[in-house]
């Protein structure tokens, strides 16, 4: 199968470039930015999604955009990945978007995570990221192509270089769209774990034109 991903010298992933190379797909990262440590077998492209989605999507069965939500690329992802679902959808492609854990409910029917994130002591720049994704997983339910086959992949809350990095599990827990916790109220997930999530929607398919969360 082959593979693009979006910000694939990033957290999420040059994580899930490792994972899908290691199951010997052939995989292409597309990114603003060279690999420190680049994965034998991966075609590494420097590029701007936004400037040239057909690029992005070309020859591709899957694009995966794990793009974060800083610096230059804040408030432009919505019309990035409106862009590239439009050519992904004309192409046939499928569309997989990492998003964050703002867009989860922390129970049935509750508002989603990022309702009120503003009164919590978190960092504006997590807060931005957050919002924006959120803005990202409301366009592809309002006005995704119908033949676009998208899944917006929720990491735990615990997720990111910027939290204590832990052991690979090698094992993972999915829900929708209701945040998943363990035995403590902890919820997190390490990145080689959630590639392995996601190499796994990829390679067998669960769900379509939906949501899916990722934890321990």
């Amino acid at each position: 199968m082959n593979i693009s991903v979006m910000g694939g010298t990033g957290y999420a992933g040059a994580a899930i470039v490792l994972e899908a190379r290691s199951r010997g797909h052939e995989v292409c990262s597309l990114s603003r930015s060279q690999p420190t440590h680049p994965v034998h077998g991966v075609r590494y492209v420097t590029a701007n999604a936004a400037a040239d989605p057909a690029s992005i999507v070309d020859d591709a069965d899957v694009v995966v955009g794990a793009l974060s939500a800083k610096g230059q690329t804040l408030g432009t992802l919505v019309e990035t990945y409106s862009r590239v679902g439009a050519v992904a959808a004309q192409q046939g492609a499928r569309l997989v978007v990492i998003g964050g854990f703002g867009s989860v409910r922390l129970a049935p029917g509750e508002p989603r995570a990022i309702v009120g994130i503003d009164e919590l002591d978190i960092p504006a720049s997590r807060v931005a990221e957050g919002k924006e994704m959120e803005a990202v997983r409301e366009a592809l339910v309002a006005a995704a192509p119908p033949e676009l086959d998208w899944l917006f992949v929720c990491p735990a809350a615990e997720f990111g270089a910027y939290t204590p990095q832990g052991e690979p599990r090698g094992t993972y827990r999915t829900s929708e769209e209701v945040a998943l916790f363990d035995a403590v109220g902890k919820s997190a997930i390490e990145a080689a774990d959630l590639a392995l999530a996601v190499v796994d929607q990829i390679e067998r398919p669960t769900h379509s034109r939906a949501q899916i969360h990722i934890a321990y």
